[in-house]
C-alpha cells in the first residue's frame, strides 16, 4: 500500500521490546528506520505502541497516565519490572540502548518494611540520573484523538503541548519545570498546615520566581521560533499564530513580589493564584482570522498538524536535519485526500521517522513507510 521506502531518518527508534505493557505480554519489532504504518482494527493494541515509544522521552507519555496504568492485565511473563520498554535508537551515527520500565522497591522503616513501585530509566545500560537524561538523546511530537480537542478544553492541556515543544529545542526545561512544582507544593503546603515562616516562604518564593522566570523565557522563545515557521507555511495545511496569555512577569522580582502578596489569598483557595502555571497557549486560524476555538473540528486537526509539522521542521533546522519522532495516532482517518498527501510529502521531505496508526490501510496509499499488521497483542511486518 504505501509509495515505496523512504531515506532512514537520523533520529529513528530501529528496536522496539515490550514486556508485560498494557496489551503485550512480550513482543519485539525491528525497522529499517524509515516511517512506520501500524495497522489494524480497533482495540489491536497500535496506539499501545505509540504509548511505549512516548516513554523514551521525560514525562508520563502520550496519555499522561500513572505509571502503574501500564502493567498488564492478564497473566505476567518473568520480568525484574512490572512492566518494561527497551529500545535501540539511532541518533546520527550513533545507536543507543534505552530501557525504562516500573519495578517494585522495598525500603526499611522503624516498625516494619514497606514496598512502592519506583520508574527506572537505564541508557546504555547504566542507571540515568532520571527520565529528563533522555531529553538530550529523543525528541518527538505526538497528536492523538484525544488532542483534536486541544484548543476547547482547559489551559492545562495546551501547556503541557507547549512545553513538549519547548523541550525539544531547551532540554532543560523539565528540570525548571520540576523546581518550580516542587517549590510551589511545599509552599502550598505550608500556607495550609503552616508554620507559616516568613523565611520559609521567602526562600520558596525565591526558587518558584527563579524557575518560574526559566519556564516563562522559554515558552516565549519556543512560541517565536514556531511563528517564524508557522508563518512560513503554505500548501494543504493553515498556518497559525501562537501567543501566550496570562500574567506576563518580565523579571523574577515581578513574580516574587506577586507571590508574596498573595499569600492570604493562596491560603484562603488552596491554590497558587499568579505565576507560569496559569499561562495559557492562544492560537488563531490567520487566514480566516479566528480563534482556534471557534474553527471547525476539522481546521483544528488541521491547525495542530501545520503547528507540529512547523515545529519538526524549525527542530530539524536547529539539529542538523534531525527531525523529531512524530507519533501520530490514527491520523488519516480525519484528512481528505489532498491534505492526507500533503501530509505524507512532507513527512518524507522531513525524512522523519513518523510512527503512524490506522485501521484502514487504504487511507496510507502513497506514503512511504514500513507497514505492520497489528492484532491480538501481537505485530508482524506486512508481507513477511
Amino acid at each position: 500500500m504505501g509509495g515505496g521506502r523512504a531515506i532512514p531518518a537520523k533520529l529513528a527508534v530501529t528496536r522496539l521490546s515490550l514486556t508485560n505493557f498494557r496489551s503485550y505480554a512480550t513482543g519485539e519489532l525491528a525497522t529499517a528506520g524509515a516511517a512506520v504504518v501500524l495497522a489494524g482494527p480497533n482495540g489491536a493494541g497500535k496506539t499501545n505502541i505509540l504509548d511505549a515509544i512516548s516513554l523514551l522521552s521525560p514525562g508520563r507519555g502520550l496519555r499522561g497516565a500513572k505509571l502503574a496504568e501500564h502493567v498488564r492485565k492478564g497473566p505476567a511473563q518473568p520480568c525484574e519490572a512490572l512492566w518494561a520498554v527497551a529500545a535501540t535508537v539511532r541518533r546520527g551515527e550513533t545507536e543507543y540502548e534505552i530501557g525504562t520500565g516500573l519495578t517494585e522497591q522495598s525500603s526499611s522503616r522503624p516498625g516494619g518494611g514497606s514496598r512502592f513501585d519506583k520508574r527506572q530509566v537505564r541508557l546504555n545500560g547504566v542507571e540515568a540520573k532520571g527520565s529528563a537524561e533522555l531529553g538530550e538523546v529523543v525528541q518527538m511530537v505526538w497528536l492523538t484523538p484525544a488532542m483534536d480537542r486541544l484548543f476547547i478544553e482547559s489551559a492545562s492541556g495546551r501547556r503541557r503541548f507547549l512545553d513538549r515543544l519547548v523541550l525539544g529545542f531547551d532540554t532543560s526545561h523539565g528540570r525548571a519545570a520540576t523546581r518550580y512544582e516542587t517549590a510551589m507544593r511545599e509552599r502550598a503546603r505550608l500556607l495550609k498546615y503552616g508554620p507559616r515562616d516568613p523565611a520559609w516562604l521567602d526562600g520558596l518564593e525565591n526558587e518558584m520566581a527563579e524557575a518560574g522566570l526559566a519556564l516563562a523565557a522559554a515558552r516565549r522563545t519556543t512560541v517565536t521560533r514556531l511563528n517564524l515557521a508557522l508563518a512560513e507555511r503554505s500548501g494543504a495545511f493553515p498556518a497559525a499564530a501562537l501567543s501566550l496569555a496570562g500574567e506576563d512577569f518580565d523579571n523574577a522580582d515581578t513574580l516574587r513580589d506577586a507571590l508574596a502578596r498573595s499569600r492570604i489569598r493562596d491560603a484562603e483557595s488552596g491554590r497558587t493564584n499568579a505565576g507560569p502555571h496559569l499561562a495559557d497557549l492562544a492560537t488563531r486560524h490567520t487566514q480566516k482570522r479566528a480563534d482556534a476555538r471557534d474553527c471547525s473540528t476539522g481546521e483544528q486537526k488541521a491547525l495542530l498538524i501545520s503547528i507540529m509539522l512547523a515545529f519538526a521542521r524549525e527542530l530539524s533546522r536547529a539539529r542538523d536535519g534531525m527531525a523529531p519522532l512524530l507519533l501520530l495516532d490514527e491520523i488519516a482517518a480525519h484528512l481528505d485526500v489532498i491534505r492526507r498527501t500533503a501530509l505524507f510529502e512532507e513527512i518524507a521531505d522531513l525524512s522523519a521517522q513518523a510512527w503512524m496508526t490506522g485501521t484502514d490501510l487504504s487511507l496510507f496509499q502513497g506514503a512511504q513507510a514500513q507497514i505492520f499488521e497489528v492484532r491480538d497483542g501481537t505485530f508482524r511486518e506486512a508481507g513477511a
